[in-house]
């Protein structure tokens, strides 16, 4: 639940009074919308599956499916929360020039937001990896459903992670549905452990912070690269960076305020106190 108390916001208010500023978001904003975050002070240890691992083991594949198969159903019945609502506010006002989230929950899209870069692509999209369909995962839970009929009642309570997974501890006799158009090994259309961001999506969000004038983090401990090189980007050419996250992250060493509070209470807290631009 977000908490109840106010955070001060003061020094991220001053900071940002003045300027446009991009958001770059982690899986922090998205915890009070029931979605568990992955380095978070209250997260259990998580393994991720890697892109290797998913590629070059049929058993591994099977695993993920059958867990994806879960927690997709989760994730598509959440819906933004405050601090979602607030980054709409403050891009209808001019103050946000637009989102950079390294999520894959299409939170900010639902809330709203009309500038939004996803930088590890989205969790309702899957793509063959062979002859590269794309495929609604709408259509694939169909599928899966068809050939899994009592999977999904037989582990409905179970913990979701952040990427659309589901923590399951047996996945035998689960099937994996291949491309129907050649055969080939359908993907969630997502950036896994081990692989790249798309250039093009980088140099997206590269113009993006150029085009700002101060960088918010939002909800992020900045662990990966994905994220932290739009930040020390920033940092390298003299942009103010602000941080909201309940913990340290790799950034604090160029940060100029670092707030250790909820997004949801400070990005609502920071709405109602920025002034609008001259």
């Amino acid at each position: 639940m977000p908490s109840t108390s106010e955070p001060d916001v003061s020094a991220l208010t001053a900071l940002l009074t003045g300027r446009r500023f991009v958001v770059l978001t982690g899986a922090g904003i998205s915890t009070d919308s029931g979605i568990p975050d992955y380095r978070g002070p209250d997260s259990p240890p998580r393994t991720p599956m890697t892109y290797d691992q998913f590629v070059s083991d049929e058993g591994f594949r099977r695993h993920y499916w059958a867990r994806n198969h879960v927690g997709w159903r989760h994730m598509r019945t959440r819906r933004p929360n405050a601090g979602h609502q607030a980054v709409v506010r403050l891009e209808e006002r001019g103050l946000v020039t637009g989102v950079i989230t390294q999520n894959v929950d299409l939170l900010h899209q639902a809330a709203g937001s009309q500038q939004v870069i996803d930088l590890h692509g989205h969790y309702n999209e899957v793509i063959c990896l062979s002859c590269h369909l794309m495929l609604p995962r709408s259509q694939l839970d169909q599928m899966l459903t068809a050939l899994n009929p009592e999977f999904t009642e037989a582990v409905a309570d179970v913990e979701i992670a952040p990427d659309a997974d589901a923590v399951i501890a047996s996945t035998e006799g689960f099937r994996v549905q291949p491309c129907p158009r050649c055969g080939g090994i359908l993907k969630p259309n997502i950036v896994y452990f081990g692989e790249n961001v798309p250039k093009d999506r980088v140099a997206a969000a590269y113009r993006l912070v150029d085009a700002s004038e101060a960088v918010l983090v939002a909800g992020s401990s900045l662990a990966v690269l994905s994220g932290l090189r739009f930040v020390r980007h920033a940092h390298r050419n003299g942009l103010p960076v602000g941080i909201v996250n309940r913990g340290a992250t790799r950034g604090d060493d160029v940060a100029n305020v670092h707030l250790e509070a909820g997004t949801s209470a400070a990005l609502t807290a920071l709405e109602a106190e920025l002034p609008d631009l001259p």
